[in-house]
């Protein structure tokens, strides 16, 4: 429990963290809610999933474009603080490269219903374009070179192309439900191994 000064009032900094904290519960329950039933999904699914009032959400993200572009920030961010911890646990560099693009699936099956929610905003999704590639490009390269390095993959791979191809695989998924992403991108990261004998 915060702590409280004497005359009973929280610390600014506890409530900012505190608001943090929410704010980010929030944004990880609308992406969930985004993976299973899109962007259009209704803001009450996503206030039960956060455990909020509908009300909560509209105060913090006024319109749905508002909420899409945030979540689309959240989980760039947390695909970029990923890549490291997964490299640290992992059983291997290349078992962290294969946890990391599941999770940037996740992040794409969201993020197919972006351009839509921005509608008219080009240039806003542009720049959100520009800071997925700066954030992501680096990281997925790291994890690239840390399998390469252990003799798990061949070496050579750039990576924005494994992202872009990973990108092209989920493009079908929003308009064939029949069509599951994952196994194809399975088959992808199998390509990459090295298939010489260590």
């Amino acid at each position: 429990m915060p702590s409280t000064s004497q005359s009973g009032e929280v610390p600014a900094r506890s409530k900012r963290a505190d608001a943090q904290r929410n704010q980010r519960t929030l944004l990880a329950a609308a992406a969930a809610v985004f993976v299973t039933s899109g962007v259009d999904a209704p803001i009450r699914e996503i206030a039960g999933k956060a455990g909020v009032g509908v009300g909560t959400i509209y105060r913090h993200f006024p319109t749905r474009a508002d909420l899409v572009v945030a979540v689309y920030r959240h989980q760039v961010e947390a695909c970029a603080e990923a890549g490291p911890s997964l490299l640290e646990s992992a059983a291997s560099p290349l078992a962290a490269l294969r946890q990391w693009v599941d999770l940037f699936v996740d992040f794409l099956v969201t993020k197919h219903g972006l351009a839509n929610a921005l509608q008219s905003d080009g240039g806003g999704f542009d720049a959100l374009h520009t800071y997925f590639l700066d954030r992501l490009v680096p990281v997925c390269g790291h994890l690239l070179d840390a399998a390469a390095g252990a003799g798990e993959i061949r070496p050579g791979t750039r990576p924005y192309e494994l992202m872009r191809g990973v990108g092209n695989l989920c493009a079908g998924r929003d308009s064939d439900p029949r069509y599951d992403p994952r196994r194809l991108v399975d088959l992808l990261l199998r390509g990459l191994e090295d298939p010489r004998p260590s």
